[in-house]
């Protein structure tokens, strides 16, 4: 086992180094990866196949690592040429898992996410039951994920509001049978623990100044100083058991303190999940 834990652990380090590089998508590939595991487990598949999912949901973005700065972080809607330079992700992630000995696992989700039922969809315009079921879960998970959480230009909705738009896209953006049941667990608040946090306990926390995500972690104690990477202000973590705030002190971080970084013992934790159900798939 320890042979695969080693080949996840190289993909999810390279897929959290591609998301430090965006300052407001902190813990999206958790939170991602946390749903598709849940949707997975209501739909009945095997543990494998959760693994396998669950996997494929915090590598699905990849291919971001092609997208320039100027596009990534944009304070505002993107146009139409910088939309298709976006939609160049999948295949860039697909590529960049080629002669990967776990590629086949994950190639699926990291390709197809943005695959819809109707056909309008991309890279390659599937629809319905050619698009892969891992695919399929990943991209409900990820689409709402997205819609829960705050971009530059807008505030992340409601879970509810959330939830109604997947609803009204059944069977044309989203899959209907694990859009159904995607529905059934945010209806019930299974999702609610996971929505706007970074790791399990941790709710995303913001940039007093300037509003990006500053990531805190189980490591940080109070007192901590942590720094925004968009502005480069310093902030201290203010935590007292589960209330968990940060202000700014109004000083600047030094270059080395503004570099990102990846919580490797989050990482260390998915990986051993994954690779105890995944133990086998490869030689």
């Amino acid at each position: 086992m320890k042979h695969i834990e080693s080949l996840l652990q190289s993909l999810f380090v390279m897929s959290s180094m591609v998301e430090a590089r965006d300052t407001y998508t902190g813990g999206h590939l958790w939170r991602v990866a946390q749903f598709s595991r849940l949707l997975a487990e209501e739909a009945g598949l095997s543990n494998r196949e959760v693994a396998r999912i669950s996997a494929g949901g915090f590598l699905h973005d990849l291919g971001k690592i092609s997208i320039p700065d100027a596009i990534l972080g944009k304070p505002g809607p993107l146009s139409d040429d910088e939309y298709e330079v976006i939609k160049t992700h999948p295949e860039v992630g697909a590529r960049l898992l080629g002669g990967h000995p776990l590629a086949g696992l994950v190639e699926q989700a990291v390709l197809s996410h943005h695959e819809t039922p109707l056909g309008n969809g991309y890279p390659h315009g599937l629809s319905h039951q050619q698009i892969p079921l891992d695919a399929r879960i990943v991209g409900i998970c990820d689409a709402f994920d997205a819609m829960t959480s705050t971009r530059p230009y807008r505030q992340g909705m409601p879970i509810a509001k959330a939830l109604s738009i997947i609803d009204s896209e059944l069977g044309k953006q989203f899959d209907r049978q694990y859009g159904e049941l995607f529905l059934t667990l945010g209806r019930q608040g299974v999702l609610d623990h996971i929505v706007g946090h970074s790791e399990p306990g941790i709710p995303v926390q913001k940039c007093p100044i300037c509003g990006p995500t500053i990531v805190v972690t189980r490591k940080h104690h109070n007192g901590d100083f942590l720094f925004c990477r968009h502005c480069g202000g310093e902030a201290v973590l203010d935590r007292s058991g589960d209330d968990i705030r940060i202000r700014p002190t109004g000083l600047m971080g030094r270059p080395a303190e503004l570099e990102p970084g990846i919580d490797l013992d989050l990482i260390a934790e998915l990986v051993k999940e994954c690779a105890f159900h995944l133990d086998g798939e490869i030689g």
